[in-house]
Order: C-alpha cells, then structure tokens, then sequence
C-alpha cells in the first residue's frame, strides 16, 4: 500500500514503525510543525518527524490543512490509504476524500466512548474497568467515523496514563497492520448512539489534589494525570507532583499524614508511591521521604 501516515507525539512512533516493517510503501509522513521547547526554546521536531527522518522518509508538517496548495500536495501523493493518530490538525473533507481508500484513524478508546482528546486520561479518571484501540473510518464529525477493528483491554489497578498510553500505542501499531491487511473484507460498524461520551482536553486546573474528596477520586486523578501535567499537592511552601499510587487502609481527617506517603482522604486512605519533587527527577516515595518533612497535614 502507498500509505500516507499523520501523527505527531510519541504515542504515535510505534505505529509508524509497524507500517514500515510491515513492508507498505510510506510516501509521505506528516507531523505538527517544530515547536519551540527546553531551556534554550529552540525550534524541536516532533517525535514523529523525528523518527520519520532517521528512517529517511519525507516529511510534511503544513500549519493548516485548509489552504488550497496544502490540499493539492496531499493529493499529489496518490495514497492508496492515509493512517492517521494523534495528528492534531482537521482534515477538512476534500483531504478525508484524497486516499483512495480513505482515511483511518487509530483512536485510544472503545468508541463511541470517549471521544475526543484525552481518552487514556479520562478512562482512568472515570474508574474505567477496560478501555482499548479502534480503527475507524474517518469523517467530518469528532471521531464519529465507523469502526473497523477494535480491542479491549483491562486497566490495572494501578495502571498510570502513561504505562496505559505505551500499551495502547503498541496495540493500535498491531491492529493497523491487521486493518490494511484485511482492508478490502471488513465490515465497517456504524457507532450507536448510546454510550457516546467526550474525553475534554487535560486543563491544569484539575490537577490539585484535594484530599478532602472520596479515595477513589483522589486515586484515579494521580493515576490518570501521570505523567502529565501531574496531580500535586503542597508540602510546606513546596509543590510536589504525585505520579502513582494506590488505595491503602486507614481513616483519619482528610489530608493526615498517616505513615510515610499514605494520606488520608474522605472515607480512606491512599498510599502515594512515586512523586516529582520541583527542579528533580521522579523518585519513588520513599526516597523522596529521605529530604521531604511531610508534616502532620497536607492542605
């Protein structure tokens, strides 16, 4: 196949990889433009392009899709299929309607639940039991195209956003080769109506701790933001990111420091295990507990 392939951060690097090993003719990869980023805020590529170029293949990283040189481009490269995950721009239809054989999406989520752009977060946040990969036809609408293939997976109990993404990432990279492969066979599923939720982009402002909510709130908001941005809390005049967890026993006032990192909330208890300390790498709890004074009471 002459595949097409648009993504941009790391969860999409896998999948990329997989279409290259997999022997299909990748004729063109596109990528969100170079953004600026570390101390010296000098232009970085995106994961994506940078995988794409040490592989040596072309790379195309438009700022929008709508303008009409843009659009012939897209076209001029006679795709059989373009594969599309964690790209970050809109297709507009005229682009949806190039491939010959279309546009496919690789989503993070059993549509038609979460939809949108945080659905490894939000299934984690919501206490989620399973969540998967999709391959859906694209169209117009906000991942509302029909599904092609889709897998399910268990979440851990203490499974992180992060540790979930790499899984996920890995399973959408299977399930797209298996997707072009059997192309031409499969049927597609129209999404139903029930069960449609939308995954809302991460704010910042949902990631303060208020250990004054139910144990599994607090647990699954430090799990489901981990890495990024991070749930925090302050301990003294520090802000100190709180990167995985678990429910542990006990019960005392909200926000007690009961032993080591295990801090009461409103019916329970949960034991933090690993945290960022500010201008330090992540460590696990214990160690930071060596040159961290908890106190008696986080706010």
């Amino acid at each position: 196949m002459r595949i097409i392939f648009m993504g941009t951060p790391d969860f999409s690097v896998p999948v990329l990889d997989a279409l290259v090993d997999a022997g299909h003719d990748v004729v063109a990869v596109y990528s969100q433009p170079p953004r600026p980023a570390g101390r010296g805020k000098k232009d970085r590529p995106s994961p994506v392009q940078a995988r794409a170029q040490a592989l040596g293949l072309a790379v195309c990283h438009p700022v929008s899709l709508r303008d009409a040189d843009a659009q012939a481009e897209f076209a001029a490269f006679n795709a059989d299929v373009a594969v599309v995950v964690a790209y970050g721009l809109i297709l507009p239809q005229i682009v949806l309607d190039a491939p010959r054989m279309g546009c496919l999406n690789i989503h993070a989520s059993l549509l038609p639940r979460w939809r949108g752009a945080a659905p490894i977060h939000r299934a984690i946040m919501a206490g989620d039991a399973q969540t998967g990969v999709c391959i859906m036809q694209m169209e117009a609408g906000l991942d509302t195209g029909p599904v092609l293939l889709r897998e399910a997976t268990d979440i851990g109990a203490a499974e992180t956003t992060g540790a979930l993404h790499d899984r996920l990432s890995q399973m959408g990279a299977e399930l797209i080769v298996q997707a072009i492969t059997q192309l031409g066979d499969l049927s597609p599923q129209v999404q139903p109506d029930d069960g449609v939720t939308y995954a809302a982009k991460i704010d910042k402002a949902e990631a303060r701790v208020d250990w004054n909510r139910p144990t599994v709130e607090v647990d699954r908001q430090i799990r489901g933001l981990s890495p990024f941005p991070g749930a925090w809390c302050m301990v003294g005049d520090e802000r100190v990111k709180l990167l995985a967890s678990r429910i542990a026993d006990g019960l005392d006032a909200a926000g007690t420091v009961m032993n080591g990192f295990t801090i009461a909330c409103a019916d329970g208890a949960v034991a933090v295990t690993r945290v960022q300390r500010a201008g330090k790498t992540a460590m696990d709890a214990d160690q930071a507990l060596l040159g961290l004074d908890l106190g008696a009471k986080l706010a």
